[in-house]
């Protein structure tokens, strides 16, 4: 007999869970088990899903038929970090992946892409399972070169690119195809993680990333947007002439993106039709505090990493290497332009994924 899948297992106990509480229900029986808030039920444990690594997936929360929420622990990192999972509209068929990473704040919080824009619901329809893995504020999605005394050990790279795929191609029941994509500081890592790890992605969306990493101004965006989870790059890729800057920047490494399907996006920095107050996608409510630090902060950043875009796509074409380029005449460096660039960017990742 097939062994199930450990979704499939967990799906099997919340049926079983919501048999014995409507018989609970129906005769004044209270069951013990405490549910987790938005769940219904406590998570399925899953710890006989393991890599040769020791990476395995260690809980299962079946949200609904469409929605799990895995829990995934990382040898490398020795922690476990929850992973988000939309399986694709019709999965009688083995279907590809897209690995959505976040900003800074590593999709913890308000400002994700569940949270601030409709990418739920716009992939929702396609045959694409969604896989958003959760946490790596700060960390650029990179192996660092030694532990942050505030962030602690990261080794993102190893668990997105070795550790994670082989559970997830295994749970799912993919076919193994995958593309990525990722805004602001993970606009920087999904260029990243394909360099480092050739024929693991065949499509890469980056809105309103920076490629240039290594040099001056490339490196002060990083410190910064570090900085503000409380790491110290010092600990990521060292002092400002160390090698690893250059060896882990894309813009450099470009030449490692040649066979991809590739989509690049920008703003100007200008305000445009998501920057006014009382809009959705204004992270920290839809004030006029919110706006200006859009407007002000986001303005400032997006206009950068605009050059960064304009200069990534000069390189491409100067190797030769294909790629969808859209730089907006507006927009600030936040969500509501975000979720219209996944929206545009789709289908450049669908022929990547084979869709």
């Amino acid at each position: 007999m097939q062994e199930l899948s450990l979704i499939t297992r967990a799906a099997l106990v919340k049926a079983a869970g919501i048999a014995v509480l409507t018989l609970a229900a129906a005769t004044s029986i209270v069951p013990t088990a405490e549910a987790e808030p938005g769940i219904g039920l406590p998570a399925a444990p899953a710890t006989s899903m393991m890599a040769p690594d020791g990476s395995r997936i260690t809980e299962v929360h079946i949200v609904n038929d469409r929605h799990v929420l895995l829990t995934v622990y990382s040898s490398a990192m020795n922690s476990e970090y929850r992973v988000k999972v939309d399986r694709a509209a019709d999965s009688s068929v083995p279907r590809p992946v897209l690995y959505l990473l976040s900003g800074g704040s590593g999709g913890i919080g308000q400002a994700s892409w569940d949270r601030e824009t409709g990418a739920s619901e716009f992939l929702t329809a396609r045959n694409v399972n969604v896989v958003q893995p959760l946490g790596g504020a700060g960390s650029y999605y990179t192996d660092w070169r030694m532990p942050d005394p505030h962030l602690g050990v990261q080794k993102w790279r190893t668990y997105l690119t070795e550790e994670l795929p082989p559970l997830i191609d295994s749970e799912l029941g993919t076919t193994g195809v995958n593309a990525i994509a990722g805004v602001s500081m993970s606009g920087t890592s999904v260029l990243q993680l394909p360099i480092a790890k050739p024929g693991l992605y065949k499509a890469v969306a980056s809105y309103s990333g920076c490629a240039a990493i290594s040099d001056p101004l490339g490196q002060a965006y990083v410190r910064l947007t570090s900085a503000y989870s409380g790491g110290n790059v010092a600990n990521m890729y060292g002092p400002p002439d160390d090698p690893m800057w250059i060896a882990n920047d894309p813009y450099v490494n470009a030449a490692g993106l040649r066979g991809m399907d590739i989509y690049l996006s920008s703003g100007n920095g200008t305000p445009g039709p998501y920057d006014h107050v009382g809009d959705r996608h204004l992270v920290g409510g839809g004030g006029e505090i919110a706006l200006a630090n859009q407007i002000l902060v986001g303005g400032i950043v997006e206009l950068a990493v605009d050059q960064c875009t304009q200069n990534l796509a000069a390189r491409l074409a100067d190797l030769g290497i294909p790629a969808t380029v859209e730089r907006r005449p507006y927009g600030t460096h936040s969500w509501g332009y975000w979720d219209d660039e996944l929206k545009a960017s789709w289908p450049v990742l669908a022929h990547g994924l084979g869709l």
